[in-house]
């Protein structure tokens, strides 16, 4: 349409640990070049580690003394990937991405980050714990997406001090909630067809300030931005960052990242356009102002948003396959003759996220609901599947989830949400829609905490 019982930290390892193995420095090590334009892509093959020539990229041997001595990651933008690892891995650097191990090891904790360090995300991977007093993920200031934990003590650790967000991901099976506690033996479970339960229950209304807000989203307070003109980004692996672009940004090839940056785009179609041959695009700490004339902020699969603050914008993000909205913040939306705004929409797709958003398309200067914080529809695609609606604010719309009468679905899931009142006409249209389970337990009313009734 044209809006945990928390852990105390645990300390990094003393300096006298032995023999560490890192991702920069070890016998016959080639350093990588500096500086890198682009993220370094860690491939463990066990036989050595250097510099493959003319790539930037590292590889690093598992092999060598010390085997139970942890993988230490120490350059920035490392992404390490598709390997399985059986020792203990360190994160020593910001911006380091996990993605597609499997992690099975025995010691204090599979995946240890250290103080201080920023934006490291695991996403894709599975944790084993060899040993019962192993954690999986400490002590926090990680994202977890699709992070499947098994056998460990803690699968995952964070704190007042250092936050983690966990989206889509598993402990011995089943679907991870903070606070909740998981039995070490696996029992699989869909999450899509859990009972409502005590543990999803209404509690007190939740304040606002648990919700993404300016000061939490956008670009950080006091990064300094360079000009920039639109983006045609087409390198694989290419990180961008630190960037006041005026225009728009269109990304052509995978593993793209983008942070740190300010988008003003007046473009009649998006902010930023994936196209087919764009796979895991990762924007973050962004901020996008649509100008008042993007038919949708972000469009259209294979990318995940985290901790980025859209507005004026007509929609914001369109929604289609393997595609990720997280902690973030979509408002003020602009209203055009014959519009139907939506904070997020999807007309079909399959592995959708939207977890701990704060959803805004009712408009208080004017009364406006608009037309829906989550619209859900199969018009451009078969179905609609595997879409998970999971701890966010939606306030407006006509209804404020708004469902097709001719949607195709399968496991839409949606629980633990917080509605303001500011709808025309109720707050989920359909909600006995075949494939769409509701949970009547955790979807609450934002000012009292009590069951939302549909």
């Amino acid at each position: 349409m044209t809006g945990d019982e928390s852990l105390p930290p645990v300390p990094p390892p003393a300096a006298d640990e032995s023999d560490p193995v890192t991702a920069s420095t070890a016998d016959g090590a080639v350093p990588a070049r500096s500086p890198r334009r682009g993220p370094l892509l860690v491939v463990v093959i066990g036989i050595c580690l250097a510099v493959v020539a003319g790539t930037g990229y590292l590889i690093v041997s598992l092999a060598g003394p010390g085997r139970d001595a942890p993988l230490v990651i120490d350059q920035p933008n490392t992404v390490l990937w598709g390997q399985t690892i059986s020792r203990p891995i360190e994160i020593a650097a910001d911006h380091v991405t996990l993605r597609m191990l499997t992690v099975a090891t025995g010691g204090d904790a599979a995946v240890r980050i250290r103080a201080g360090i920023r934006d490291t995300v695991i996403e894709d991977t599975r944790i084993e714990c060899a040993e019962e007093h192993t954690d999986g993920i400490v002590p926090g200031g990680y994202s977890a997406l699709r992070v499947r934990v098994d056998g460990c003590r803690q699968p995952f650790r964070q704190s007042p001090d250092a936050p983690a967000s966990i989206v889509d991901s598993t402990a011995n099976g089943r679907p991870y909630t903070p606070g909740r506690s998981v039995a070490a033996t696996p029992t699989p479970k869909d999450f899509g067809t859990d009972p409502p339960s005590a543990e999803n229950a209404a509690g007190a209304p939740t304040p606002m300030s648990y919700w993404p807000a300016a000061e939490s989203t956008g670009v950080p307070a006091g990064t300094v931005l360079r000009e920039s003109g639109s983006l045609d980004l087409r390198k694989p692996g290419e990180v961008i960052s630190n960037l006041n672009i005026t225009g728009c940004v269109t990304v052509r090839a995978a593993n793209v990242v983008l942070r740190n940056s300010r988008i003003t785009c007046d473009s009649a179609t998006f902010s930023i356009r994936t196209y087919e041959s764009a796979s895991n695009l990762v924007v973050e700490d962004v901020e996008i102002n649509g100008m008042g004339r993007n038919s949708s902020a972000v469009c259209c699969a294979n990318y995940t948003l985290r901790r980025v603050n859209i507005h004026n914008v007509i929609d914001g993000p369109r929604l289609s396959a393997n595609t990720t909205i997280v902690d973030s913040w979509i408002h003020d939306l602009v209203r055009v003759p014959d519009s139907h705004n939506d904070t997020l929409q999807t007309t079909g797709g399959d592995n959708i996220v939207v977890r701990h958003n704060r959803l805004e398309p009712h408009r208080p200067g004017t009364q406006d609901p608009l037309n829906a914080c989550l619209m859900i529809g199969s018009t451009t695609s078969d179905s609609v599947t595997n879409l998970l609606v999971e701890e966010n604010y939606c306030d407006g719309g006509n209804y404020s989830i708004g469902v097709r009468d001719d949607l195709v679905a399968s496991n839409i899931v949606i629980r633990g949400n917080r509605f303001g009142r500011n709808f025309r006409y109720g707050v989920i249209a359909r909600s006995d829609q075949a494939g769409i389970s509701w949970d009547r337990g955790s979807n609450v009313w934002f000012d009292s905490g009590q069951p939302v009734v549909p």
